[in-house]
């Protein structure tokens, strides 16, 4: 057995790649927000009804992704694997950490167009490379990519495909949303476009970095 599977099967190591990767992916989030041209197509909704609501962002992340699991299990239903039920302290860790991400970089504002792209760019950079880690450690899914694989086990269409249709119903639940109980858009702009575009593209670059982490980690 080699010493890369070997750490692949490693439970200890494969929860803190899992872990490590929420982080990252929460400061992603976090960075978006500060630079307020639209959040990720997945955290649209959270982010529109935290302003309807008042709670946290990662307050309404925890709830919307504990909705995902329940669909995910009348999706399923004795399909569902049980395992997956620990997409639910991931989803509590992930929006924890996007509330601590936020209080940790409120100091790091924009004050320009540009300036706004660039803390944009970063959020899309760390969304990306904290899926290439979550993913890494061959844990459990997300919660929203949970329910994309129970329709795709339900239904005949590419995972790909799926999670455009995904995205893009999340984006107009937001929007809907938004206009119904603030009166104006909020928390989708063109930055939810770009993460929707360069999120996947950027992910499969990170890939190989996270490649040599692991590498790296068995030294």
């Amino acid at each position: 057995m080699s010493q890369t599977k070997h750490s692949v099967n490693h439970p200890f190591k494969r929860f803190l790649f899992l872990c490590l990767g929420l982080i990252i992916m929460a400061f992603g989030v976090a960075f978006s927000i500060q630079a307020a041209l639209g959040t990720s197509p997945i955290s649209s909704v959270p982010y529109v009804t935290s302003a309807i609501s008042g709670l946290s962002v990662g307050t309404t992340t925890i709830i919307m992704n504990f909705i995902f699991i329940l669909i995910q299990i009348a999706i399923l239903r004795r399909e569902y694997d049980w395992f997956q039920l620990l997409q639910l302290p991931a989803a509590i860790l992930f929006g924890v950490m996007i509330d601590v991400a936020k209080i940790c970089i409120q100091g790091i504002t924009a004050s320009n167009y540009f300036e706004q792209w660039i803390l944009c760019a970063v959020g899309i950079f760390l969304i990306a490379f904290g899926v290439s880690v979550e993913v890494m450690a061959h844990l459990v899914t997300t919660a929203g990519e949970g329910i994309v694989l129970a329709i795709c086990q339900k239904v005949p269409i590419r995972f790909g495909n799926m999670k455009v249709i995904f995205d893009a119903t999340l984006v107009c639940i937001a929007v809907i949303l938004s206009f119904l109980f603030l009166g104006h858009l909020d928390g989708v702009r063109e930055g939810t476009i770009a993460a929707a575009l360069f999120v996947g593209l950027i992910t499969k670059q990170t890939n190989k970095l996270t490649n040599l982490i692991e590498r790296t980690c068995l030294q």
